[in-house]
This record gives C-alpha cells, sequence and structure tokens, in this order.
C-alpha cells in the first residue's frame, strides 16, 4: 500500500475525482480541486473529454491553473471556444449535454444538497459566501455531478442551512417529480468517497482512504451515512499521477496548497 509521505490527501482526492471522469465527456468545471481533477483526467485515461467552464471557456491549454478564479485570462490559454456565461448554460448545459458536473460546496447534507450560499452562527449572525454562480444549473442539467469537500462536521450535515443547489432533496424521486435530470453521483472528501443509495438516495459510503478509519470518517459528520458491512480502502495515486499534479498540472501549489 502507498504510504502517507507518498502522496497529499489533496492529491488523493484530486485522483479520485479524476477517476471519475470517462474519455469523451464533456464536463463542467467548477473553481479549485476539479480543475486540477479535470486536467489530471485528461493528462491520463481521459485525453478526449472536453472540459467547459461555466463563463463560457472551452478546452484551455492553461498557463497557469492556480491564478484569480476562472476568470483569469491565463487560464483560458489556447481554448477552442470563448462564449458567454448564457452560451454555455443555456446553449449546453440545459440541453442535455454535459456529462458530468464538478463542484465544490460550502456545506453538503445526507441527500447531497448543496450549500455555497450562507452559513449561520449560533448568536443568529449570517455570512454571506458567492451563492450559485453556474452551480444551480449544472446541479440541476448535468447527467451526474461530483462534489468535492473537506471532511469536517460543519460541512457534512443532516440538512444544509441553504439549499443553493439541488441534489436528491429529501430523498426518493423527488427530482423526477420536478423534472430534474441526473443527480449527486459522488462526493470526495479528504477522508472517504461516498455514492447514494439508488433506492432512498441517501449518502452511502464507498471507500475509506488509506491511513484513515471507519471511526474517523462516521465522528467527523454531523448525520449517519449508510455503511455496507465491508468498505474497501480508496485506490491511491498513481507516481505519475502525483508527478502530474506536482510539476504540471499545480507546480506553484495554488490549489494543493489550499
Amino acid at each position: 500500500m502507498t504510504t502517507e509521505l507518498e502522496y497529499t490527501p489533496f492529491e488523493l482526492m484530486a485522483a479520485a475525482g479524476a477517476r471519475e471522469l470517462k474519455d469523451g465527456e464533456i464536463v463542467g468545471v467548477g473553481l479549485g480541486l476539479p480543475v486540477v481533477s479535470a486536467f489530471l483526467a485528461k493528462r491520463t485515461h481521459a485525453p478526449n473529454i472536453t472540459i467547459m467552464f461555466e463563463l463560457g471557456v472551452v478546452d484551455p491549454e492553461p498557463l497557469e491553473i492556480g491564478v484569480d478564479g476562472l476568470s483569469d485570462p491565463r487560464l483560458w490559454y489556447r481554448a477552442k471556444i470563448h462564449t458567454s456565461f448564457a452560451d454555455m448554460l443555456g446553449s449546453v448545459l440545459h440541453k442535455g449535454l454535459v456529462d458530468v458536473g464538478f463542484l465544490g460546496a460550502l456545506e453538503i447534507d445526507a441527500y447531497g444538497n448543496l450549500n455555497t450560499t450562507l452559513l449561520g452562527d449560533p448568536k443568529g449572525k449570517f455570512r454571506r459566501f458567492t451563492g450559485s454562480g453556474g452551480g444551480n444549473d449544472i446541479a440541476s442539467s448535468a447527467q451526474r455531478v461530483v462534489v468535492t469537500i473537506r471532511h469536517e462536521p460543519r460541512k457534512l450535515n443532516e440538512a444544509v442551512a441553504f439549499m443553493t443547489s439541488p441534489g436528491y432533496l429529501h430523498g426518493g424521486d423527488e427530482r423526477g417529480k420536478l423534472g430534474l435530470v441526473g443527480g449527486p453521483a459522488r462526493l470526495i472528501t479528504d477522508k472517504a468517497v461516498f455514492g447514494y443509495d439508488p433506492q432512498n438516495k441517501r449518502m452511502r459510503l464507498e471507500s475509506i482512504h488509506p491511513n484513515t478509519t471507519l471511526e474517523d470518517v462516521l465522528a467527523n459528520m454531523n448525520f449517519r451515512p449508510i455503511v455496507p458491512d465491508n468498505v474497501p480502502f480508496t485506490e491511491p495515486p498513481t507516481a505519475e499521477q502525483v508527478r502530474l499534479i506536482r510539476e504540471e498540472i499545480d507546480p506553484e501549489r495554488a490549489y494543493a496548497g489550499s
């Protein structure tokens, strides 16, 4: 087994995210770790994926990825398409053409609903964040959704404080009744990988990262997911994946160091 010293938790998450992408798919990519995972997949097993940023940039060859968000032109270098936010969402995403939506979040709940809007405290004060952007559209219209988040109790709750982007709502077939397509497929944290039960849509533990225990995973959640009898370890990143992340994709550790 690869030891903890040979890769970081971020690199393990990035590799796990990359494995969720299949060659030839169209991927709507959000800021942060999803960017690293998407370019890692494109440089390894999925050279023919199409990487789409919601602001209208498709398949760039970035000069740098750890720049000032997705709107920094250094990220757009040699892009095949430069168009608009409305064009990406209306002409591509809302037509059902995006295979995978790859998102981050402030908070996620037991049914994959996402909060990127606001968080409160016991004193009744609220802190506002960036909100939806294209996140709601991606979560509502992509064929499947992959989410990455830090594994902390304050981020993994039975219900989110504010539903910015829909997962499986309250379970069952609520998405279908509202005309939403797809739905959450994976949640990748720095401790484990989760899927969703096909019937009731509640979060289900799929694998535990090496050097982590089931007790540690559950102790850092504010709800109990479905836990199968036998839970495997997450596949570690390969040496080549680690090299690509460190030397080519994010050499300045703009995302890996965050």
